[in-house]
């Protein structure tokens, strides 16, 4: 097949789905979803802050790799206390592993101890799709110009296990203090790793 004829089915199927990819330099996707308090948030909203998105699967081994030792709490902690607006993005459908809704959300996020700015619902995955969000956890980073500066892996091992995390090079910590310090992000776009979100 093909280079043109590639390039046109992969439009096709862009189009179909509803699938992008959000780049890295380039004006982040808009949006505009529902949280777990009823509230809409939009990216608009937060013009003029610097915002992470966070994907989000309660049941996936590497969302809990990260949450049963406190090491994303931490991170939205840390990140918060900085100026920055953190969202968790949950785009698993319903009736899919890791769906709920606004009232489980918030629940589970007091038992686990999350401290994000906002539990965005995005059921239906458009969100999702605009930024080609591929797995839980998947991170990205936007500047206070909204424009996108990280786009990947939360940390440099991709294992599910949380002995890990000591040791790994924590790629979304280490763009959020560049940014702050005005320092070019060393790595600005990495192979996301965990569960497949589910659509």
């Amino acid at each position: 097949m093909n280079k043109f004829l590639v390039g046109l089915l992969t439009t096709m199927l862009i189009s179909s789905f509803g699938f992008s990819e959000a780049k890295v330099g380039s004006p982040a996707p808009a949006f505009e979803v529902m949280d777990a308090t009823g509230k809409v948030q939009k990216l608009s909203d937060y013009k003029g802050k610097n915002v992470v998105l966070e994907w989000y699967n309660k049941d996936c081994p590497y969302v809990v790799k990260h949450y049963s030792v406190g090491n994303m709490q931490k991170i939205q902690k840390e990140t918060t206390e900085k100026g920055f607006v953190w969202l968790t993005v949950i785009s698993s459908a319903k009736g899919k592993q890791g769906y709920l809704d606004q009232k489980e959300a918030l629940a589970n996020a007091q038992t686990a101890g999350a401290a994000p700015s906002a539990i965005l619902i995005d059921d239906l995955g458009k969100m999702g799709r605009a930024y080609g969000a591929k797995t839980t956890p998947h991170m990205y980073l936007i500047d206070d110009k909204g424009i996108l500066r990280y786009n990947g892996a939360i940390d440099s091992n991709s294992s599910a296990s949380s002995a890990t995390i000591e040791k790994a090079d924590n790629y979304i910590l280490a763009a959020t203090n560049s940014l702050l310090k005005g320092e070019k992000i060393a790595k600005e776009s990495t192979k996301p790793y965990g569960c497949s979100v589910k659509y």
